[in-house]
């Protein structure tokens, strides 16, 4: 029972019990303190949440596929007293007095809200290396990345801490992650997921997903959280599909587009390309027709997120200033406390983007960088859109290369965002895409395939991962 599938049919033939799954799951993650997956562990209340699990499985009485099921959410996601960082000094010990969308949906489905995982200071990050407060690390090899900056999440699912969780993905961070740690990992389409709750990086770009061992766990998860929120102005009020029912089906005569720009992108790793071009030709094996394309903007996404994330970053982070809550440093004068505040609050990488981001926003740099950048990604998604006129999904690698060492990248940001190549382009235009898992390289470190759809069509994307070998 290593699926929130199986583990649900367990529960409603009461073949299994909540609180023995959740002690499971809290001596696991015991267990295995050096995988730095989790920020906070809850046990009390994990414990609680699976003693009424129990009562509703008795009384046959579940209130969803998720009921009883131990679930780790990202720490940039609010949930009401509980620590809530985004993995950052300057949130360190905050409690939120309320539940943001996620968590408040998780728990009217009878999930077990385990606890917070690690992550990428702010979500700024693709390792999981610039938390604030400790490293993870991959378990396929502890020596390694396991990606990020949603690294917490997919570690702890990878290593069976936990039977999913909910990420966040602005460039990338839960589709690589997913990528290097061997699991599946999905992206809604922008808007699909409310963000009520999300403690922001680049509002345009933030998009809650989950992250699971299975793509018929991804369905289970997306189901609990996707639909309309009025409290979210983004979000799209349009009916929420049966995901788990849509899946379902052959692939057959399925179009799948294999853009040739993802297949030359810098630094990609042979092992992982022929791996990825092998999950391609089994779809194909399956009736699936491939077919070659090209989305032409692709090599400027990489420039173009970073301008523009950075530029709503420093927006997003203005609010951090010691008065109302977070870190502060006490001094007489307000100015002087509100840099020293900051300067100490927010780390390096942090750092960077609020000073890219303010420099591209200013005062006669503004058309140069910010306005050039949202027209650049006017026609990033324009492409997407041109393809989708002649193919249903597309197929192309995740991450370039598998997890590398840790410190092997800190000190080179241009080589760090590199790792992200890949998956910017999805979200710049808003579409969904997944990652499942490929295979591995010879050293044994797992790399992933990227399948994106048409806007809102992730049932579509769920039945051809769940058609992969």
């Amino acid at each position: 029972m290593n699926t929130i599938d199986a583990l649900s049919t367990a529960f409603d033939q009461k073949a299994a019990s909540a609180t023995e799954v959740l002690e499971g799951a809290l001596a696991r993650i015991e267990r295995t303190p050096q995988l730095g997956a989790f920020l906070h562990v809850d046990e009390r209340g994990a414990r609680q949440a699976a003693q009424a699990s129990d009562e509703r499985i008795r009384r046959s009485a579940r209130l969803s596929p998720l009921d009883g099921v131990p679930i780790s959410l990202k720490d940039n996601l609010v949930t009401e007293g509980l620590p809530t960082t985004a993995g950052s000094k300057i949130l360190e010990g905050w409690r939120p007095p309320y539940d943001g969308h996620v968590a408040e949906r998780l728990k009217a489905a009878g999930a077990v809200i385990v606890g917070k995982t690690n992550m990428d200071e702010f979500g700024m990050g693709s390792s999981t290396e610039r938390s604030a407060y400790f490293p993870a690390k991959n378990p396929h090899d502890e020596t390694r990345v396991p990606g990020g900056s949603s690294g917490g999440s997919a570690v702890s699912v990878a290593a069976e801490q936990v039977y999913g969780s909910y990420g966040t993905d602005t460039g990338g961070s839960i589709r690589q992650p997913a990528a290097l740690t061997g699991i599946f990992g999905l992206k809604p389409t922008y808007g699909r997921v409310s963000r009520h709750g999300v403690i922001a990086y680049a509002s345009s770009l933030d998009q809650v997903g989950p992250l699971a061992r299975s793509a018929v766990d991804l369905a289970h998860l997306l189901q609990a959280v996707a639909g309309f929120d009025p409290r979210d102005s983004t979000s799209v009020d349009r009916e929420t599909p049966s995901y788990r029912a849509e899946m379902k089906g052959e692939i057959r005569g399925l179009k799948i587009g294999v853009p040739r720009e993802y297949f030359e992108a810098p630094g990609l790793d042979p092992e992982v390309r022929a791996g990825v071009e092998r999950s391609i030709a089994a779809l194909a094996g399956q009736g699936a027709e491939l077919r070659p394309v090209s989305l032409p903007h692709t090599g400027l996404a990489l420039s173009t997120y970073y301008l523009l994330a950075s530029a709503e970053a420093s927006s997003s982070l203005a609010r951090y200033d010691g008065v109302r809550y977070g870190h502060r440093v006490p001094d007489r004068d307000l100015r002087r406390m509100i840099v020293k505040s900051r300067a100490q609050g927010f780390g390096a990488e942090v750092k960077r983007r609020i000073v890219l981001g303010t420099y591209v926003l200013s005062a006669g740099y503004y058309d140069a960088y910010y306005a050039r950048a949202q027209k650049v990604r006017t026609l990033i998604r324009r492409d997407f859109e041109q393809v989708f006129g002649e193919v249903d999904l597309l197929a192309t690698p995740t991450s370039p290369f598998p997890a590398f060492p840790l410190n092997s990248r800190l000190d080179d940001p241009l080589a760090m965002y590199l790792a992200d190549v890949l998956t910017l382009p999805v979200s710049l235009a808003g579409v969904p895409a997944l990652s499942a898992p490929a295979g591995k390289t010879a050293a044994g470190l797992p790399f992933g395939v990227q399948l994106i759809g048409r806007w809102f069509e992730e049932p579509t994307l769920l039945r051809a991962a769940a058609a992969l070998p």
